[in-house]
């Protein structure tokens, strides 16, 4: 389930550096259109859990279904897709755990960004009232399964600024994007992923 909820409050939609003029649901739809990379950074808290440190990281994506999502505080912990595995490995335990892509992505909201499937099939999309200086969309998983309610996302000047996800326990996990790049030039190897010596590998597949 930890890699799950990763996936799911993960990285959903980063747009184009092109000028639109559309709601958010056009500009989701576009940025699947135009956008096969980006990379940025971003800080990740759920909401209501007073004291807790938000974590932040980087990221960066390939489409279909490569990406790399990097905690570096408070902690480290990374998951890198090569297209095929997702790869999560935890600095601390010491542990690394590997699923296939489609069953790690499966109907998150990952698999807006990551994936090659069709949008609608999997989820409803609508526009919301704009808040916070904010176009927003909700998409809602059309699957009884997927493990959360929602998720929001804002935009502002025609980029994605914030996520919002409601899991199927009513928690709500806040995603802050920033420097966010389009179609950047990334290295080859960037989605490549060995396991260091010395930890232990659980395979999920």
């Amino acid at each position: 389930m930890k890699i799950k909820r990763f996936l799911a409050a993960a990285l959903l939609a980063f747009g184009p550096m092109a000028a639109w003029s559309a709601d958010a649901p056009q500009q989701l739809r576009q940025f699947i259109a135009t956008v096969p990379s980006a990379s940025g950074q971003f800080t990740q808290q759920q909401l209501g859990q007073q004291g807790k440190a938000a974590q932040s990281g980087d990221f960066s994506f390939r489409r279909p279904g490569q990406f790399r999502w990097a905690v570096k505080k408070p902690y480290e912990q990374l998951i890198v897709s090569d297209g095929k595995q997702v790869y999560q490995y935890d600095p601390d335990l010491a542990q690394v755990t590997v699923r296939n892509v489609d069953q790690s992505i499966g109907a998150s909201p990952a698999a807006i960004l990551f994936g090659s499937g069709s949008l609608d099939e999997a989820f409803a999309i609508s526009a919301l009232p704009g808040k916070d200086g904010l176009d927003w969309l909700r998409a809602k998983p059309r699957g009884a399964d997927a493990g959360f309610t929602h998720v929001d996302i804002g935009f502002r000047d025609n980029m994605p600024r914030r996520l919002e996800l409601l899991d199927s326990f009513g928690q709500v996990t806040r995603i802050e994007l920033s420097g966010m790049v389009a179609n950047p030039q990334l290295a080859g190897d960037a989605f490549k992923f060995t396991p260091p010596a010395g930890v232990d590998v659980v395979n999920m597949r």
